[in-house]
């Protein structure tokens, strides 16, 4: 078997050396394309599937397996804020998946991908209940299958709650992966507001979009009018809150889903951990205070911007060959071929 990666394994090229290059990167139409590419060639078979995620909600997904394959688990993965289950990285580590020989289960959050019409409730990032609802579900449903996990960014931050309240709500979880995740919400929401205007840019122009699509949906949401829609970012977070959760602060809100300091203290749930030391939208100094138990492990590389650790022009990713590494070890998979190869060069 080869070595394991390492974050020292991840050595990108000068040219993308650069945090907010790779984080642009990250989500560009190369890095779209190479997801698409790698998941067709794999030749897996893909259908749909509407998770219970509790309380009359459900959550869509997309399960791939390989025809003729036994498969040695499943793997739920989970994507950042405003991604889905289209988005490259969970494409690309769906077929980094396949590889080592699991089925695929990639989950859309409520609000995103082409699912805003299943749930009448404005999706916010305290919604955990719904989602580890669904990871029960999806257990039930392929019950002889070992259970892991990964998530990008929001998604890492959920993956990590998910494998903290795993245990007491019966789900059989063995392992999970998380990249990039957020910590510190508020912290995340500074970084947000005091970087490069291209990320609140970003992330205001995709939130906007889906709230209007939320709005022609369910008219009741006439709360959500042109001139809320027009608010920055931190001021659109409060009217969510106020209006549509029952947090009574914006701080309260982001110390609902925030899991810096010692609040992952009781997770039971073996997790590895990814970061990038010059991450742009999760400020590195939140790791330092960070209190992880034994079995969770954080690694730091020193490059990757958010969510990007691209390695060459092709748009290929170290974190998803991480993930999958992480995740295949943790059920004793074997490694595909060449795995533990660093993809350096073009």
């Amino acid at each position: 078997m080869s070595a394991m990666l390492s974050v020292a394994h991840y050595q990108p090229p000068p040219w993308l050396r650069n945090p907010h290059l790779q984080s642009m990167l990250a989500s560009s139409g190369v890095r779209l394309r190479r997801g698409q590419q790698l998941l067709a060639s794999s030749g897996a078979v893909t259908g749909e599937l509407i998770l219970d995620g509790g309380d009359g909600v459900r959550l869509q997904a997309w399960h791939s397996r390989l025809p003729g394959n036994a498969p040695v688990g499943l793997a739920l993965l989970l994507h950042g804020w405003e991604g889905s289950a289209e988005s490259s990285y969970m494409r690309m580590t769906a077929a980094r998946m396949l590889e080592q020989g699991f089925d695929v289960v990639r989950l859309n959050f409520r609000d995103h991908g082409n699912t805003h019409h299943l749930n009448p409730g404005i999706f916010h990032s305290c919604r955990i209940g719904e989602v580890v609802h669904a990871a029960g579900d999806l257990a039930s449903r392929f019950p002889g299958l070992p259970l892991v996990a990964a998530g990008y960014s929001l998604g890492g931050n959920f993956v990590l709650r998910l494998a903290l309240h795993a245990p007491a709500a019966g789900v059989p979880l063995r392992h999970v992966a998380s990249v990039c995740p957020v910590l510190d919400p508020a912290q995340t929401m500074d970084s947000i507001e005091r970087g490069p205007a291209m990320y609140d840019w970003y992330f205001r122009r995709k939130w906007t979009g889906s709230l209007r699509r939320k709005r022609e949906l369910f008219p009741e949401l006439a709360d959500c009018d042109d001139a809320v829609l027009r608010l920055g970012i931190r001021a659109l977070t409060g009217w969510l809150v106020e209006r549509h959760t029952a947090f009574a602060t914006l701080q309260d809100y982001f110390d609902g889903y925030s899991i810096a300091g010692q609040r992952l203290s009781a997770l039971q749930v073996p997790a590895d951990i990814l970061m990038a030391r010059d991450d742009p939208v999760i400020p590195f100094t939140s790791f330092r205070h960070w209190r992880l138990p034994v079995h969770a492990r954080l690694e730091i590389a020193r490059w990757g911007g958010h969510c990007g650790f691209i390695e060459n022009l092709r748009g290929d990713g170290f974190s998803e060959r991480w993930v999958a590494q992480r995740l295949a070890a943790a059920v004793g998979a074997r490694q595909a071929p060449g795995d533990a190869v660093p993809a350096l060069g073009s």
